[in-house]
């Protein structure tokens, strides 16, 4: 974290100063507004999280309920997740409360005695290695909690307006700000109370349920699996040995998916309802939380379970759906006409509980958008950039939808239906990106470039997201994690790894160093006068020469920008290797160097050699307004 840089901070570093339109904003939501967020979920949370790192824009987020949400809704945290959190900068302090699952316990019936089930296996949660971070549990609430304590402390100073519920959306055909919404009043005071804003975009992150989405014209596509569950959180006693472990149980009566929570006594109890047909698809909602819970002893004998305590339970069928497209223009006129409208989240694709994707997809929804709608509106981008939203979440979307339905059905299968004893856990292990969060793979297209120079950095693949490696920070030989200093302020990263030349003299490395700070067609070229070097772009060096050899003040100047008005050097943007964790062999880093190119949202966009500056510079080219 740093700070001091524009004058002494004596109280919490994480309360940024109020800039732009976070100086003075207004309770009473304005007439006009350059964002409208309809919905406080997690694709929306993180949305307004993103935009509250840009005070030149105007946005506003609207919930229907009255205040915060409290009870129910996702639990299950990825790893992609947590990795994105620290990038907002509260991992450490979400995963301090929530549940760490480790390992996943699977249970069958006895061999011996089919009527009761067993433990036939342990699997590992992560047993490839994908993040140091790990899988958690913890209420949607307290995610939704984090993102929007994050926007309330950034410098747009964005907070929910709760209480106001969207009746209707208009996409006009000009005008400064086309988008016209209908708002109402839906909680005290003033219930009722009619209000006409006009905003030059709109994210409906409104709920499978979507209202934004029906006003656009957008409709789900897929089906049921004609599967129904009921979904309890209790405070359970219990003789089952998994109480504190994740498991996957199937007997000869069902199944259940049995999820430790936060706070060391909670849980997460998903009891398979089975098959829906015509005569109980219509009654299923109203089964009584008795009767899941006989069924689900039912499942788990020779074990029982009691609930003393049920803060929230519900009755879901399973879905796997997917809108087309995930904005307001149609396919045939996309290129030609700006999106205004835009859904993410639940409003344009539904999953089963059972993978947990639900919250964690949505939120790489909304923090896709998020970083593309503030380049756009803060004048760096052009309006073209907001195409690769849907062309980019629409495919991810379906490929999670195609995951989860696999997995979902052989959840759903009797013992006796398994083409293999194993084939629930060969499953879950042979998939495991998908839950992890880590499947994402984004094509070359205007956000990633080509793979021709892969080679180059085999372990960053392009078009995936940045895997973290350790390094030493040069100036004070701190030990870190390199992908740990990669914020969620909008800044696209350019990571520099070094060829083998001794650090600051003549060498490929100091050569890009020169091209990025005075040529005409460097990134920084585009960027207006008066801005720091690092306002946009974040440039980190990692050196192969060893830490002693080194002294910051010998480096170029590309390494060490100043920043802030008093024009203060920053010392923290050159590394070299850990002796205990070489980067260069842990991620395939070819010695003669490489640019590795990061997004905002963490996804490798590119790799060059050091010496490709024009091929770095077209890259940017059509991505910056000004070129």
């Amino acid at each position: 974290m740093q700070y001091h840089y524009e004058g002494y901070i004596s109280g919490d570093p994480r309360v940024s100063p109020a800039k732009g339109t976070g100086v003075g904003r207004p309770e009473e939501i304005p007439d006009t507004m350059d964002v409208l967020i309809v919905g406080t979920g997690p694709a929306g949370a993180i949305t307004a999280a993103q935009l509250s790192q840009f005070p030149s824009v105007t946005t506003r987020v609207i919930e229907r309920r009255g205040g915060r949400l409290e009870l129910g809704r996702a639990d299950g945290v990825s790893v992609r997740s947590v990795e994105s959190f620290k990038a907002f900068g509260f991992a450490g302090r979400i995963m301090d409360e929530a549940y760490r699952i480790t390992e996943t316990g699977f249970w069958s019936p006895d061999p011996a005695n089919p009527a009761n089930i067993v433990r036939s296996s342990r699997t590992p949660d992560d047993p490839t290695g994908l993040s140091e971070f790990w899988h958690i549990t913890v209420s949607q609430a307290r995610v939704a909690d984090y993102l929007f304590e994050y926007a309330a402390n950034a410098p747009a100073r964005i907070r929910p307006d709760y209480g106001w519920e969207l009746t209707s959306v208009t996409v006009e055909d000009s005008g400064e700000y086309p988008v016209v919404a209908h708002l109402r009043r839906s909680s005290y005071p003033s219930e009722g109370r009619e209000k006409v804003v006009r905003a030059k975009y709109m994210l409906g992150a409104d709920g499978a349920h979507s209202l934004v989405r029906a006003q656009i014209g957008r409709k789900m596509e897929g089906t049921s699996s004609m599967h129904a569950w009921g979904v309890i959180d209790a405070l359970v006693v219990t003789d089952f040995p998994d109480l504190r472990r994740k498991a996957i149980i199937q007997s000869e009566a069902g199944s259940i998916l049995w999820i430790p929570r936060e706070g060391g006594h909670l849980t997460r109890i998903y009891v398979d309802l089975g098959v829906l047909t015509e005569e109980n698809a219509r009654t299923i909602r109203a089964t009584s939380l008795d009767t899941v819970v006989a069924h689900g002893n039912e499942i788990l004998h020779p074990y029982s379970m009691k609930l003393v305590d049920v803060p929230w339970h519900s009755i879901y069928e399973v879905g796997h759906r997917v809108t087309d497209k995930f904005d307001n223009v149609p396919a045939e006129a996309t290129g030609k006409v700006i999106p205004r409208v835009f859904i993410a989240g639940d409003a344009c694709h539904t999953h089963s509980a059972k993978a947990g994707q639900g919250m964690n997809v949505s939120m790489q929804d909304g923090w896709n958008l998020g970083w593309k709608l503030g380049w756009v509106l803060d004048g760096r981008s052009p309006a073209s950039l907001l195409d690769t939203y849907s062309a980019e979440r629409q495919p991810i979307a379906q490929d999670l939808i195609d995951f989860d339905r696999k997995w979902s059905d052989i959840m759903a299968k009797k013992p006796e239906e398994l083409t293999d004893p194993n084939e629930r856990e060969a499953f879950y292990v042979g998939t495991w990106e998908f839950p992890s969060g880590m499947a994402t793979k984004y094509p070359p297209a205007l956000l990633v470039g080509t793979l021709d120079h892969q080679d180059l950095a085999t372990g960053f693949p392009i078009g995936k997201r940045f895997k973290s490696a350790a390094v030493m920070r040069v100036c004070d030989s701190n030990p870190l994690q390199l992908g740990h200093l990669h914020l969620a302020d909008g800044r696209w990263r350019i990571y520099v790894f070094a060829d083998p030349a001794a650090a600051g003299g003549p060498s490929p490395t100091t050569d890009f160093a020169t091209w990025w700070t005075t040529s005409p067609d460097s990134p920084l070229a585009a960027m207006p006068a008066g801005l720091d070097a690092d306002d946009w772009f974040d440039l980190l060096v990692i050196y192969q020469t060893p830490l002693e050899e080194i002294e910051v003040p010998d480096l170029p100047g590309a390494f060490r920008p100043v920043m802030g008005p008093f024009k203060v050097e920053d010392w923290e943007k050159a590394f070299t290797i850990d002796p205990a964790d070489d980067i260069f062999e842990a991620r395939g880093i070819s010695r003669d160097g490489a640019i590795v190119v990061v997004r905002p949202d963490e996804y490798v966009a590119g790799i060059w050699p050091l010496t490709a500056h024009a091929e770095l510079g077209a890259f940017f080219k059509p991505i910056l307004s000004v070129n």
